[in-house]
Protein backbone atom coordinates (compact mmCIF):
# COMPACT_ATOMS: atom_id res chain seq x y z
CA UNK A 1 0.00 0.00 0.00
CA UNK A 2 1.52 3.73 -0.78
CA UNK A 3 0.72 6.05 1.82
CA UNK A 4 0.82 9.80 0.75
CA UNK A 5 4.13 11.92 2.06
CA UNK A 6 3.89 14.58 3.83
CA UNK A 7 6.50 17.09 3.45
CA UNK A 8 8.71 16.50 6.79
CA UNK A 9 8.49 12.84 5.81
CA UNK A 10 9.36 13.68 2.93
CA UNK A 11 12.05 15.65 3.47
CA UNK A 12 13.57 12.95 5.87
CA UNK A 13 13.19 10.35 3.43
CA UNK A 14 15.51 12.55 1.54
CA UNK A 15 18.04 12.77 3.83
CA UNK A 16 18.06 9.24 4.38
CA UNK A 17 17.96 7.75 0.72
CA UNK A 18 20.60 9.93 -0.40
CA UNK A 19 23.12 9.16 2.93
CA UNK A 20 22.47 5.75 2.71
CA UNK A 21 23.25 6.08 -1.19
CA UNK A 22 26.64 6.83 -0.05
CA UNK A 23 27.02 4.52 2.64
CA UNK A 24 25.91 6.12 5.35
CA UNK A 25 24.11 3.76 8.37
CA UNK A 26 20.84 5.23 7.19
CA UNK A 27 20.80 2.53 4.48
CA UNK A 28 19.06 -0.07 7.06
CA UNK A 29 16.14 2.03 7.08
CA UNK A 30 15.19 0.74 3.64
CA UNK A 31 14.92 -2.74 2.19
CA UNK A 32 18.04 -3.20 0.52
CA UNK A 33 17.83 -4.53 -3.14
CA UNK A 34 21.45 -5.70 -5.11
CA UNK A 35 21.62 -5.21 -8.82
CA UNK A 36 23.76 -7.88 -11.38
CA UNK A 37 25.26 -4.21 -12.55
CA UNK A 38 26.16 -1.17 -11.00
CA UNK A 39 25.88 2.61 -11.78
CA UNK A 40 28.68 4.70 -11.35
CA UNK A 41 29.99 8.20 -12.08
CA UNK A 42 32.90 8.20 -15.24
CA UNK A 43 35.96 8.79 -14.11
CA UNK A 44 38.91 8.29 -16.15
CA UNK A 45 39.13 7.37 -20.17
CA UNK A 46 38.91 3.92 -20.05
CA UNK A 47 35.29 4.48 -18.25
CA UNK A 48 34.50 7.19 -20.91
CA UNK A 49 35.15 4.93 -23.85
CA UNK A 50 32.94 2.64 -21.95
CA UNK A 51 30.09 4.97 -22.59
CA UNK A 52 31.33 6.41 -25.51
CA UNK A 53 30.41 2.62 -26.82
CA UNK A 54 27.24 1.54 -25.58
CA UNK A 55 26.13 5.04 -26.51
CA UNK A 56 27.37 5.15 -30.16
CA UNK A 57 25.67 1.48 -30.18
CA UNK A 58 22.38 2.08 -28.67
CA UNK A 59 21.89 5.06 -31.05
CA UNK A 60 23.12 3.30 -33.91
CA UNK A 61 19.93 1.23 -33.92
CA UNK A 62 17.25 3.98 -34.40
CA UNK A 63 19.39 7.04 -35.53
CA UNK A 64 22.47 5.56 -37.40
CA UNK A 65 23.06 8.54 -39.71
CA UNK A 66 23.66 10.34 -36.06
CA UNK A 67 25.33 7.77 -34.61
CA UNK A 68 28.13 8.10 -36.75
CA UNK A 69 28.46 11.53 -34.94
CA UNK A 70 29.22 9.56 -31.50
CA UNK A 71 31.79 6.64 -32.04
CA UNK A 72 34.27 9.25 -29.95
CA UNK A 73 34.19 11.40 -26.64
CA UNK A 74 32.42 14.31 -27.12
CA UNK A 75 33.45 18.09 -25.97
CA UNK A 76 30.76 18.28 -23.65
CA UNK A 77 32.21 15.37 -21.96
CA UNK A 78 34.34 17.54 -20.24
CA UNK A 79 32.69 20.43 -19.70
CA UNK A 80 32.52 21.76 -16.11
CA UNK A 81 29.04 21.08 -14.71
CA UNK A 82 28.91 17.88 -16.63
CA UNK A 83 29.38 14.41 -15.76
CA UNK A 84 28.53 11.12 -17.22
CA UNK A 85 26.98 7.98 -15.92
CA UNK A 86 28.06 4.34 -16.57
CA UNK A 87 26.57 1.06 -16.11
CA UNK A 88 28.46 -1.88 -15.84
CA UNK A 89 27.83 -5.81 -15.67
CA UNK A 90 29.00 -6.92 -12.40
CA UNK A 91 30.14 -10.63 -14.31
CA UNK A 92 32.26 -9.03 -16.77
CA UNK A 93 32.58 -5.48 -16.78
CA UNK A 94 30.77 -4.45 -19.83
CA UNK A 95 28.77 -1.59 -20.80
CA UNK A 96 25.47 -1.89 -20.10
CA UNK A 97 24.34 1.97 -20.58
CA UNK A 98 25.00 5.61 -20.13
CA UNK A 99 23.92 9.03 -20.03
CA UNK A 100 25.55 12.45 -19.58
CA UNK A 101 24.40 15.33 -16.77
CA UNK A 102 24.73 18.95 -17.68
CA UNK A 103 24.04 21.27 -14.95
CA UNK A 104 23.66 24.92 -15.88
CA UNK A 105 26.07 26.28 -12.70
CA UNK A 106 28.27 26.93 -15.27
CA UNK A 107 26.74 27.65 -19.10
CA UNK A 108 23.19 27.27 -20.40
CA UNK A 109 21.84 23.91 -20.90
CA UNK A 110 22.53 22.15 -23.96
CA UNK A 111 18.52 22.33 -25.14
CA UNK A 112 19.14 26.19 -24.38
CA UNK A 113 21.11 26.27 -28.18
CA UNK A 114 17.85 25.35 -29.47
CA UNK A 115 15.34 27.27 -27.28
CA UNK A 116 14.96 29.93 -24.91
CA UNK A 117 13.14 27.90 -21.97
CA UNK A 118 10.43 29.86 -19.95
CA UNK A 119 11.55 32.42 -17.14
CA UNK A 120 10.02 30.26 -14.42
CA UNK A 121 12.20 27.30 -15.46
CA UNK A 122 15.23 29.63 -16.71
CA UNK A 123 15.55 31.06 -13.57
CA UNK A 124 15.83 27.92 -11.35
CA UNK A 125 18.81 25.23 -10.77
CA UNK A 126 18.43 22.36 -13.55
CA UNK A 127 20.24 19.58 -14.76
CA UNK A 128 19.69 18.23 -18.40
CA UNK A 129 19.96 14.28 -19.13
CA UNK A 130 21.43 13.92 -22.55
CA UNK A 131 22.88 10.89 -24.70
CA UNK A 132 20.97 7.99 -22.65
CA UNK A 133 22.13 5.02 -24.31
CA UNK A 134 21.27 1.04 -22.85
CA UNK A 135 22.26 -2.02 -24.11
CA UNK A 136 19.66 -3.90 -26.53
CA UNK A 137 20.31 -6.81 -24.63
CA UNK A 138 17.41 -8.28 -21.83
CA UNK A 139 17.37 -6.09 -18.99
CA UNK A 140 17.64 -3.01 -20.81
CA UNK A 141 14.85 -1.77 -19.52
CA UNK A 142 16.40 -2.44 -15.67
CA UNK A 143 19.11 -0.34 -16.93
CA UNK A 144 16.55 2.78 -18.27
CA UNK A 145 15.11 2.74 -15.02
CA UNK A 146 17.93 2.24 -12.84
CA UNK A 147 20.15 5.17 -14.76
CA UNK A 148 16.61 7.95 -14.01
CA UNK A 149 17.07 6.83 -10.77
CA UNK A 150 20.64 7.69 -10.12
CA UNK A 151 20.00 10.57 -12.36
CA UNK A 152 17.50 12.23 -9.53
CA UNK A 153 19.74 10.99 -6.60
CA UNK A 154 22.43 13.07 -8.50
CA UNK A 155 20.22 15.88 -8.46
CA UNK A 156 19.17 15.94 -4.90
CA UNK A 157 23.35 15.28 -4.14
CA UNK A 158 23.92 18.76 -5.90
CA UNK A 159 20.86 20.65 -5.00
CA UNK A 160 19.22 20.90 -8.60
CA UNK A 161 15.67 21.98 -8.32
CA UNK A 162 14.47 20.53 -12.14
CA UNK A 163 15.38 17.85 -14.06
CA UNK A 164 14.74 18.47 -17.79
CA UNK A 165 15.40 16.74 -21.17
CA UNK A 166 14.19 16.23 -24.83
CA UNK A 167 12.79 13.61 -26.09
CA UNK A 168 11.68 12.51 -29.78
CA UNK A 169 8.95 9.91 -30.78
CA UNK A 170 8.16 7.58 -29.25
CA UNK A 171 10.96 7.13 -26.48
CA UNK A 172 9.09 10.05 -25.30
CA UNK A 173 6.46 8.08 -23.75
CA UNK A 174 9.02 6.92 -21.20
CA UNK A 175 9.14 10.31 -20.01
CA UNK A 176 5.28 10.13 -19.97
CA UNK A 177 5.77 7.26 -17.48
CA UNK A 178 7.78 8.79 -15.17
CA UNK A 179 5.65 11.94 -14.82
CA UNK A 180 7.84 14.54 -16.68
CA UNK A 181 5.93 17.03 -18.24
CA UNK A 182 5.96 19.09 -20.99
CA UNK A 183 8.15 22.59 -20.99
CA UNK A 184 5.67 24.21 -23.87
CA UNK A 185 2.23 22.49 -23.56
CA UNK A 186 0.83 22.44 -27.12
CA UNK A 187 3.80 23.22 -29.12
CA UNK A 188 4.68 19.53 -29.88
CA UNK A 189 8.15 18.24 -30.87
CA UNK A 190 10.62 21.00 -31.36
CA UNK A 191 14.29 20.86 -33.89
CA UNK A 192 17.07 20.67 -30.96
CA UNK A 193 21.01 21.10 -32.32
CA UNK A 194 22.64 18.90 -30.06
CA UNK A 195 20.49 16.04 -31.27
CA UNK A 196 21.20 16.21 -35.18
CA UNK A 197 18.04 19.15 -35.34
CA UNK A 198 15.21 15.97 -34.80
CA UNK A 199 12.34 17.23 -33.58
CA UNK A 200 11.83 16.26 -29.74
CA UNK A 201 9.58 17.48 -26.89
CA UNK A 202 11.09 19.48 -23.93
CA UNK A 203 9.92 18.06 -20.93
CA UNK A 204 10.58 18.49 -16.87
CA UNK A 205 10.30 17.51 -13.80
CA UNK A 206 10.89 19.00 -10.50
CA UNK A 207 13.20 17.08 -8.00
CA UNK A 208 11.71 18.25 -4.85
CA UNK A 209 8.09 16.84 -5.53
CA UNK A 210 8.47 13.82 -7.56
CA UNK A 211 8.22 11.89 -4.64
CA UNK A 212 5.00 12.92 -3.86
CA UNK A 213 3.54 13.01 -6.97
CA UNK A 214 4.42 9.48 -7.77
CA UNK A 215 2.66 8.28 -4.31
CA UNK A 216 -0.46 10.38 -5.74
CA UNK A 217 -0.57 8.89 -9.17
CA UNK A 218 0.25 5.24 -7.34
CA UNK A 219 3.49 4.95 -9.59
CA UNK A 220 3.93 0.70 -9.64
CA UNK A 221 7.93 1.71 -9.75
CA UNK A 222 6.98 3.98 -6.25
CA UNK A 223 9.06 1.32 -4.22
CA UNK A 224 11.74 0.64 -6.41
CA UNK A 225 12.82 4.55 -6.54
CA UNK A 226 11.75 5.72 -3.47
CA UNK A 227 11.25 2.90 -1.09
CA UNK A 228 14.32 0.81 -1.97
CA UNK A 229 18.29 1.22 -1.41
CA UNK A 230 20.38 0.47 -4.13
CA UNK A 231 24.28 0.24 -3.21
CA UNK A 232 24.66 -0.47 -6.42
CA UNK A 233 24.16 3.08 -7.64
CA UNK A 234 27.15 4.89 -6.52
CA UNK A 235 27.39 8.28 -6.61
CA UNK A 236 30.15 9.02 -4.81
CA UNK A 237 32.25 12.32 -7.01
CA UNK A 238 32.24 15.27 -5.09
CA UNK A 239 29.49 17.23 -6.48
CA UNK A 240 30.33 19.01 -10.10
CA UNK A 241 34.52 17.71 -10.15
CA UNK A 242 35.66 15.95 -12.65
CA UNK A 243 39.08 13.94 -11.25
CA UNK A 244 42.27 15.29 -12.54
CA UNK A 245 42.66 11.61 -14.09
CA UNK A 246 39.52 12.44 -16.65
CA UNK A 247 41.77 14.42 -19.05
CA UNK A 248 40.16 14.27 -22.39
CA UNK A 249 43.17 15.84 -24.33
CA UNK A 250 44.37 12.25 -25.15
CA UNK A 251 40.98 11.72 -26.92
CA UNK A 252 39.48 12.58 -29.98
CA UNK A 253 36.67 14.83 -28.98
CA UNK A 254 34.06 17.03 -31.03
CA UNK A 255 30.59 18.54 -31.13
CA UNK A 256 27.70 16.88 -32.45
CA UNK A 257 26.20 17.73 -35.99
CA UNK A 258 23.78 15.81 -37.94
CA UNK A 259 26.09 14.43 -41.48
CA UNK A 260 25.01 16.03 -44.46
Amino acid sequence: MIHHATSDISKAYHFNALSSTYGAPQAARLPEELLPFTVRLVRNEDDLNKAVEIRHAAYARHLPMFAETLKTAETDDAEQGVVVLLAESKLDGSPLGTMRIQTNQYQPLCLEQSIELPQWLRSRSLAEATRLGVTNEKGGRLVTTVLFKAFYLYCHQIGSEWMVITARAPVDRTYDRLLFSDVFPGAGYIPIHHVGNLPHRVMSSNVDTAEERWAAAQHPLFNFAFRTHHPDIQLDMPQQRRPASLNLSTLPTHKATLPM
